[in-house]
């Protein structure tokens, strides 16, 4: 059992008591948990190495408390603790996190309803019949509904890049309150995944108190559901769960590595630890009661004989045994592309023109971008056809003209039809810088078909990148089917690249196919399929996935100065490197 685990017995001991209203033993059992989960002491090591007498040298933990932890560690549990659950059978904590459902009033919904979990409270609540309940009434019930509501949408899924700003603000902001050391984001944000649960950040500080009262009082924050001096949660206003932890300083490099993960990462660096008589967890690296590194995540993998692996990669993936030989990937730097390949202006569903798209690109520190505007075929999007390239370009021949040291591609974001040939002839395709190509329609086609069509586009000899490649709208459209291995084995036969589009609820290709693309020697471009000034931020998001594919720098084309950019593009694809 880990610290938190019994902690969160702990929590339910205090509840338990309130419910039977003993008195002080709710107050003591809550604090004995927060101490507990926030030492810097593993209560199962110390009960190893020196029995129950060691489990008080944790702060709250009295002869009570340590009897029952020596209970959980050795049994699972306790006397006590099974007593009062067979008397209230329910999830004691998951309800008492709704809104003005405390302990009290769980206990009467219990025996007056057999409400035991969230889903019999949303079905009660839902009857109306907990407004008969003299003490409750329908604006309770409706209060209990929303926080299902809002507890529903905290135990799913967001869009990276829909927190990761958030979180980063957080992080910032908690980093400029005197006497912070370290604020840094951890968890699956940390890993840059593409979908997150909740936002984690570690602070070490001399002033706990003053960081927690910044962090609850951050606009985002809708609503507080524990506040003390080394944790606080809250949920945001979009449903979010965000946690802050005081971590001593002593134990940061330990601890960031601990609650980065990935889980199944961290599984195998403890098993390696075991095997060489360590323990590892937030706390250290321990040989016995001796701490033997905790300070900095370098000096945790240092122990082990490996080098410290980027968050992205830890997987349990290879990088375990690319660290032991000290042959891991350097990845791709945050911030190293150059251009976008991919956005849209107002000439079909754009936001923007021409002008304002290439200004805000170059206000972001952008050397080039190309407009791809949907072609004829996407009819709903007002595609393009010959005649209207052909005047697109005229634009663009206009504005690069002017002198501002940026530069803007003519391009088009071609539609591969079913039978796998492209909407635009090839004379108007061969007069543009860059061509991309994608699956607009025709989505259900069978896995042999999809794969043929792709295959086929790829073939034509003026397609250069084939973009957001299986087409999938994260929650909204799965992707298409489609033998990946087979797609990208032929982006290498014919010297076509393949997109990274970094579209929050695109992220295509996803990082295992980025892998693969990456042994194959596939060339790889990170773009944005922006439709608005606003889209272009999401760069380095694509970057995110590169990196959790191990790409590299000299695998992503619009890493490279425009010159070099067309130089590639310029190449008969059959020569293509």
């Amino acid at each position: 059992m880990t610290n938190r685990d019994i902690a969160a017995v702990l929590r339910e001991m205090a509840l338990y008591y309130e419910m039977e209203g003993v008195a002080f033993k709710p107050a003591a059992y809550e604090a004995a948990a927060d101490s507990i989960e926030s030492s810097g002491l593993d209560a199962a090591t110390l009960y190893e190495e020196g029995g129950r007498p060691a489990l008080k040298k944790i702060p709250g933990v009295g002869e009570g408390i340590s009897h029952h932890i020596e209970g959980l560690l050795k049994r699972g549990g306790f006397p006590e603790y099974r007593r009062l659950h067979k008397k209230y059978p329910i999830d004691v904590l998951t309800l008492t996190s709704i809104e003005d459902l405390g302990p009290k009033r769980a206990k009467v919904l219990y025996q007056k309803l057999k409400i035991k979990t969230l889903h019999d409270l949303e079905r009660a609540a839902t009857a109306g019949k907990i407004r008969t309940i003299p003490g409750f009434g329908v604006k309770t019930e409706e209060k209990f509904l929303k926080g299902i509501a809002l507890k529903k949408s905290s135990h799913g899924r967001y869009l990276l890049g829909h927190i990761l700003p958030i979180a980063t603000k957080m992080e910032e902001e908690l980093r400029r309150v005197s006497g912070v050391k370290h604020a840094v984001v951890a968890g699956s944000i940390r890993r840059r995944q593409e979908t997150i649960g909740d936002i984690d950040i570690l602070v070490t500080t001399s002033q706990p108190e003053k960081v927690m009262a910044v962090f609850v009082g951050f606009p985002e924050v809708a609503e507080v559901l524990e506040h003390g001096p080394t944790k606080t949660t809250v949920r945001l206003q979009n449903g979010c769960q965000a946690d802050v932890r005081v971590i001593a300083d002593e134990s940061f490099g330990a601890a960031l590595q601990y609650f980065t993960g990935s889980k199944e990462h961290n599984v195998v660096v403890r098993k390696m630890a075991i095997a060489k008589g360590l323990k590892l967890n937030e706390y250290g690296i321990w040989r016995g009661r001796k701490r033997l590194a905790a300070k900095t995540e370098e000096d945790v993998y240092k122990v082990l004989g490996l080098s410290a692996m980027p968050p992205e990669i830890r997987t349990a993936s290879g990088e375990i045994e690319a660290a032991k030989k000290n042959r891991l990937p350097v990845l791709i730097p945050y911030g190293s592309v150059r251009g976008d390949l991919q956005t849209q202006t107002s000439w079909t569903d754009g936001e923007f023109s021409i002008a304002e798209m290439a200004a805000a690109a170059q206000a972001l520190g952008l050397e080039y971008i190309a407009v791809t505007d949907h072609t004829r075929s996407l009819a709903m999007t007002g595609g393009l056809d010959e005649k209207k390239l052909w005047l697109q370009g005229r634009e663009i021949d206009a504005l690069n003209a002017k002198p501002s040291g940026f530069t803007i591609l003519k391009g088009a974001e071609v539609n591969i039809m079913k039978d796998g040939s492209l909407d635009i002839d090839d004379e108007a395709l061969k007069k543009l810088d860059v061509v991309g190509a994608a699956v607009h329609s025709h989505f259900k086609l069978s896995r042999a078909e999809q794969t043929a069509r792709v295959i086929a586009a790829m073939k034509n000899p003026h397609l250069d990148v084939l973009f957001h490649p299986t087409g999938r709208i994260i929650g909204r459209r799965e992707p298409i089917d489609l033998d990946i291995e087979a797609v990208i084995k032929a982006a290498k036969a014919t010297g076509t690249a393949v997109e990274i589009d970094s579209y929050p609820d695109r992220s295509d290709l996803r990082d295992s196919h980025v892998r693969m693309a990456v042994e194959l020697g596939v060339k790889l471009v990170i773009d944005t399929d922006a439709h608005a000034t606003a889209h272009l931020k999401y760069l380095d998001l694509g970057v995110a996935i590169a990196r959790r594919g191990w790409a590299s720098t000299s695998d992503v084309l619009n890493t490279r100065p425009l010159a070099e950019l067309l130089r590639w593009l310029r190449t008969p694809k059959n020569k293509r490197k």
